[in-house]
């Protein structure tokens, strides 16, 4: 996936009521922006790092600028929570996840479980159904490990609960981590940021819902899903 247009250098100064952020260009102005990730960024609005931003030329903006990259641990890093879909199916389309390249027609966005929406439906007539649901991860705290979440989401407890629900059903279902960083070769639960979450993935597992995580590489000309990288806790239920 390729930044078109060129992403615009910055300095962020703050990030702030989630969806806000200021920052410096490398012209000296000051701009205040969106940031397209409503969840904490936890270690990612340092002031004074190296971030990259996209410009909308959209009029009717209030905020013409978005928070599209952050510099952090001499890694670029991506918080854009509207990329991930796209870049896992860019993933499957490589034939990175398995078998899930192999299903005869893919869908996004449709209704299933309790008022809830899957990311990705696969459909075959020989296979049946796999409901893919994607994750957004940015957060790392030891050398080489995400770590998914980085604070506390019900939501996404839910959606493994329901997720276990469509396995107990007759079909598939995977859980799929987007790592938008390069700089981690593996990934693990927060369990003491939200026990309730690694309680809801335990049991996710003993139902039969499949794990599995995508790192992406990142400049700031591209992101793309790079490769498979192993999830600590599911040594049996890995995507094939």
């Amino acid at each position: 996936m390729i930044f078109d247009p060129p992403l615009i250098p910055a300095t962020l100064i703050r990030r702030y009521k989630r969806f806000l952020f200021d920052a410096e260009l490398d012209t000296g102005e000051r701009i205040t922006g969106s940031c397209p990730n409503t969840g904490s960024m936890r270690g990612l609005t340092e002031s004074g790092s190296r971030c990259y931003l996209t410009r909308h030329a959209s009029t009717t903006r209030k905020y013409p600028h978005a928070l599209e990259l952050v510099e952090a641990d001499n890694t670029l890093v991506g918080i854009n929570t509207g990329r991930p879909n796209r870049l896992v199916e860019e993933a499957i389309d490589k034939g990175l996840i398995g078998s899930l390249g192999t299903y005869a027609t893919r869908r996004r966005e449709q209704k299933y479980g309790l008022n809830s929406r899957i990311d990705i439906l696969l459909e075959d007539p020989d296979k049946g159904r796999a409901y893919v649901e994607v994750k957004n991860v940015h957060f790392r705290r030891s050398e080489g490990l995400a770590e998914f979440p980085d604070s506390v989401t019900t939501r996404g407890a839910k959606h493994l609960e329901e997720l276990g629900d469509m396995v107990e059903a007759g079909h598939r279902a995977i859980m799929v981590y987007l790592i938008q960083r390069s700089d981690v070769d593996r990934l693990s639960l927060c369990r003491d940021l939200d026990p309730a979450y690694a309680a809801a993935f335990d049991r996710a597992m003993t139902r039969g819902v499949e794990a599995c995580a995508i790192r992406c590489k990142i400049t700031s000309e591209q992101i793309s899903a790079e490769t498979m990288v192993p999830v600590e806790e599911t040594r049996l239920n890995s995507v094939l």
